[in-house]
């Protein structure tokens, strides 16, 4: 079993940042996919990156460029750089851990744990 807490959350005006943070407890990551997911309300929960142990990365076109995902493997860290924030940006920000292996890209239905979900909110 893997605990997700996410941390870092807050209000920042638009073209401002925000650094995420996901701290796991229970095992260690390693062979874990990690990633970052966010929702409004009325939408459903939208992926935003994800990062591999090997370090390699995506991230969802809305926030290419502007939102960094990395990690910490020994310290079971998982962070998100979000820069240039807008207002759309604002949603509850979920970490998410995947443990199947063979998945080249995550989807909300894989995520096996879940954090409980941290609020950023952009204002204009």
């Amino acid at each position: 079993q893997v605990q997700l807490v996410e941390s870092g959350g807050g209000l920042v005006q638009a073209g401002g940042s925000l650094r995420l943070s996901c701290a796991a407890s229970g095992r260690t990551l390693s062979g874990y996919y990690m990633g970052w997911f966010r929702q409004v309300p009325g939408k459903e929960r939208e992926f935003v990156a994800s990062i591999r142990w090997s370090g390699s990365t995506r991230h969802a076109d809305s926030v290419k460029g502007r939102f960094t995902i990395s990690s910490d493997n020994a310290k079971n860290m998982v962070y998100l750089q979000m820069n240039s924030l807008k207002p759309e940006d604002t949603a509850v920000y979920y970490c998410a851990a995947v443990t199947a292996s063979g998945i080249l890209q995550m989807t909300r239905d894989r995520v096996d744990y879940w954090g409980k979900g941290i609020l950023v909110t952009v204002s204009s």
